[in-house]
């Protein structure tokens, strides 16, 4: 076949006219860069912006002691947590063998969660604004489980706080432990970092309600 010389020639498409498939920020990640940052640096007067504490990642922990004799539990944590999570956790085996608790090593006890990046912004985002405040009689987070390096853990009674969790599709409450690590070397940073992100801490010096007593009636003599 004889090619056409007034046929312009056909231009590879270049890799700068491929559409960019841009992935945003969740919008605790946006407040965290717009609103935290500049506080942190005012507060504490950091000179570099390397300095400036931030989320290294968030570890989600649900123990499953019930799984030794009800291997349906184990199933369900990891349904639930998934849900919540939105990862895959992964299955967390006894290292030692206890007798007293018919527990052998290597048995399936509990699973755990490590997120990071956006999904770990997302879920803290609904754990603060959405789950915390569903606690029954809740009275704001305690802010004495700081470990003493800027990490903070908190633990949850149930998983039926989180609105992505149907009431009629679990078996059994079960508490959450959550750890969140922080690039912060002191305390005192990191609760002030969380607080600024709407952690809702408890007030210091804050006594526990007292409950009024009825009025004592007096016989009469």
């Amino acid at each position: 076949m004889a090619r056409n010389p007034q046929a312009a020639p056909v231009e590879a498409p270049r890799a700068t006219d491929a559409p960019q498939a841009s992935i945003g920020k969740s919008r605790l990640h946006e407040r965290y860069e717009r609103d935290v940052v500049p506080v942190l640096v005012r507060d504490f007067s950091y000179k570099n912006p390397m300095q400036v504490p931030r989320l290294a990642k968030v570890n989600v922990n649900v123990g499953v002691g019930e799984a030794i004799a009800n291997s349906k539990a184990l199933d369900a944590t990891v349904r639930d947590v998934s849900i919540i999570t939105g990862q895959k956790p992964i299955i967390k085996k006894a290292r030692k063998s206890i007798a007293q608790f018919k527990l052998r090593e290597g048995m399936q006890v509990g699973v755990s969660v490590t997120l990071r990046g956006e999904r770990m912004w997302e879920f803290l985002d609904r754990l603060m604004n959405a789950a915390l405040p569903r606690t029954r009689d809740f009275r704001g987070v305690p802010s004495r489980s700081f470990d003493g390096r800027g990490n903070f853990t908190l633990g949850l009674r149930e998983q039926l706080i989180f609105p992505e969790i149907s009431y009629d599709q679990v078996d059994r409450a079960r508490g959450l432990e959550v750890s969140i690590v922080t690039t912060a070397e002191t305390d005192q940073e990191a609760r002030r970092l969380l607080e600024l992100l709407g952690m809702p801490f408890q007030r210091e010096g804050e006594a526990a309600p007292t409950v009024a007593r009825p009025p004592v009636r007096r016989r009469r003599r």
